[in-house]
């Protein structure tokens, strides 16, 4: 079950490479390392846990494999960082993190690691799910079926996660043309809310009209968050196109109309096809 490369010598090299790594935060951590390494505790090094996970979806989404290879590594030092100060406070230690998420995987794939047969991916996911939920007992006190779901994660990809488990039970659309009847029921609703001029019916349609939107893009195979991402991506190039159009005339956005940066935004739209 060990990782890989080029045969038994490249397995050997990871395991040395890993023991090294580790081997280093331990050097950090120790009376000898870095003070401001000695100072973190786990829920300092957690915030760095989820910068890090953006940078690598950052890397991911600009399809650079020199800055994945990076922001993982990244990534994987503030893992095993983590490890470190739980081992320290006798939580528990890098071995049995591994030893758990190695014999979970193999549970989990009884497809792969068993006899298990299976036709779809439907099918693996199903007995992803009955075995969380049948074997691990992993959902023992949820009440509801879309419970689990960390709330700390971003609202679009939650809000995808949530109609996923809701239309594992059947509470979902029949085609896509029921999302999209409610889309357009969600937008007359969100008009009238800014006719009447309530900031809170507002807020409230327009949380309605996302989570539609939501789920049409899962209607339609695409993911949300990722689909945001790519538009913010594509504005903040258009906009940079903007900015240097104009700087290149020796000025700046707070100095042109709004007609010239439309007519600037339309070349820069021209650009990308």
């Amino acid at each position: 079950m060990g990782i890989k490369e080029e045969g038994a010598e490249g397995e050997f090299e990871v395991k040395h490479l890993f023991g090294s790594l580790v081997g280093i935060v331990a050097r950090l951590r120790s009376p000898e390392g870095c003070p401001w390494d000695r100072k973190q505790t786990i829920s300092d090094a957690a915030r760095y846990l989820l910068e890090e996970t953006y940078e690598v979806l950052d890397a991911v989404d600009n399809g650079d494999p020199d800055g994945l290879k990076e922001e993982l590594g990244d990534l994987l030092f503030q893992i095993l960082f983590i490890s470190r100060l739980a081992e320290e406070e006798k939580k528990f230690d890098m071995a049995s993190v591994i030893k758990a998420v190695s014999e979970k995987m193999v549970r989990r794939h009884p497809h792969v690691f068993g006899d298990k047969k299976v036709l779809s991916v439907e099918d693996v996911k199903r007995n992803w799910d009955d075995i969380k939920r049948h074997v691990e007992n992993k959902e023992p006190g949820q009440r509801s079926c879309i419970d689990g779901i960390p709330l700390s994660m971003p609202a679009l990809m939650r809000a995808q996660k949530i109609a996923e488990k809701a239309a594992r039970v059947g509470f979902d659309w029949e085609d896509v043309r029921g999302v999209l009847q409610k889309v357009d029921e969600e937008t007359e609703e969100l008009k009238r809310a800014i006719a009447a001029g309530s900031r809170e019916q507002v807020e409230e349609e327009l949380g309605d009209l996302l989570f539609v939107l939501v789920n049409l893009g899962r209607f339609s195979g695409v993911d949300a968050e990722a689909a945001l991402r790519a538009s913010i991506r594509k504005f903040e190039g258009r906009f940079s196109f903007i900015e240097r159009k104009l700087a290149s005339k020796g000025r700046s956005p707070a100095e042109a109309s709004l007609a010239e940066m439309d007519a600037l935004w339309n070349e820069a739209k021209k650009s990308d096809e």
